[in-house]
């Protein structure tokens, strides 16, 4: 044994030695963390360091890859000492970089989460933050993914471009197809401009009308009233013509519209409709003082339409805002056909007069 200890001491000091300067840098990275974890629990009681806790995890499984490594010096050649060493060194480089851009990145998801926490709380528009959040998390993985490509020799020339100034945008476009840099650009036009923000009510046809849920560098999420979500690339919507319910005065005048035959009271038919409208408890009074002095009726009435098989009439009634808009809609249509029903006003309906001409018996050939 003594023998096997004096040949092999050299060899059985240095890894005793690592394994030493791993097992410290682990308890040093441990106390680091409970500093960190204590003060951050100290200033943000509600809230779960994950930051920190990632941070020790990746540091503790650093250390082990690189201890492992250093040991693995003991049974390889000298020849091959400058190879290890300049992997040696790689991994602690690539081990680093990915440390800090992971901590940067939750670092930038944590202050963006409380800035969006504090501006939602405050009942502010947060849209901004929630876009501008995308586009800083993917710049700290961009610059981080350069800082590693720095390390490869092959790629070094690529990485020192990318990292000057006008390289980024350049590299961005180089590599980036037309379509996702187009939706990206759109994605910062609608930041900027502002046709639309998070919460707000938008329609864009028929089938397409929701509420905006997300913004992000590629598309828009809309919820709709099916409670489906429906993804629209940036470059898309931003050639739309939309529109946008919430985007200054809520308030949202409906069209009521019915057909009624050529055949029914058109006085009684328009005062039934008004008077529907006007019950409505989501109506809202959009009168003028003027008109109020004047005695305008509330609600507009008016014939818009003599079609081929109806009298078309139109109500304007007044909401709050589109959802009121749609539930009254769909409460007069009903109100109003009971009332009609009642009254005896007849709901148009496409008919056809056929007319059928005798021909003279004359004319028809025998058989």
């Amino acid at each position: 044994m003594s023998d096997f200890f004096n040949t092999h001491k050299q060899a059985i000091i240095y890894a005793l030695l690592v394994i030493g300067v791993v097992l410290f840098l682990r308890f040093l990275t441990k106390i680091l963390h409970n500093w960190l974890e204590r003060r951050s629990l100290k200033k943000h009681p509600n809230e779960i360091p994950s930051t920190i806790h990632l941070t020790q995890k990746i540091l503790n499984a650093l250390w082990v890859v690189l201890g492992v490594m250093a040991l693995a010096f003991i049974f390889i050649d000298k020849e091959q000492y400058k190879v290890a060493t300049q992997n040696f060194y790689l991994v602690l480089y690539l081990g680093i970089v990915a440390v800090v851009t992971l901590v940067a990145v939750s670092l930038v998801q944590t202050w963006f989460k409380r800035n969006i926490r504090e501006r939602t709380e405050n009942d502010l528009d947060t849209t901004s933050y929630k876009f501008l959040r995308y586009i800083a998390i993917f710049g700290v993985y961009f610059f981080g993914a350069l800082l590693i490509l720095v390390a490869f020799e092959s790629m070094r020339t690529f990485a020192a471009t990318a990292l000057g100034g006008a390289g980024v945008l350049a590299v961005i476009a180089g590599v980036a197809s037309q379509e996702a840099l187009s939706n990206l650009v759109g994605g910062l036009f609608i930041i900027a401009f502002k046709p639309f923000k998070l919460g707000d009510v938008i329609k864009i046809d028929e089938l397409m009308v929701g509420t905006v849920s997300d913004i992000t560098l590629r598309h828009t999420i809309i919820r709709n009233f099916e409670n489906k979500m429906i993804v629209i690339p940036n470059a898309i919507i931003n050639k739309e013509k939309l529109i946008n319910y919430d985007l200054g005065e809520r308030m949202c005048c409906q069209w009521i519209e019915v057909g009624i035959s050529y055949d029914s009271d058109i006085d009684l038919a328009k005062h039934i409709m008004r008077e529907e409208c006007e019950e409505h408890p989501y109506t809202m009074d959009n009168r003028t003082e003027l008109d109020k002095y004047n005695s305008e009726n509330k609600v507009i009435v008016r014939v818009i339409n003599l079609d081929d098989s109806a009298v078309t009439i139109r109500a304007w009634a007044w909401a709050a805002n589109f959802n009121d808009a749609f539930t009254m809609k769909c409460d007069l249509y009903e109100s109003i056909k009971k009332r009609f029903d009642k009254e005896g006003i007849e709901i148009a309906f496409p008919h056809r007069t056929i007319v059928f001409k005798n021909n003279n018996s004359n004319n028809i050939p025998n058989d």
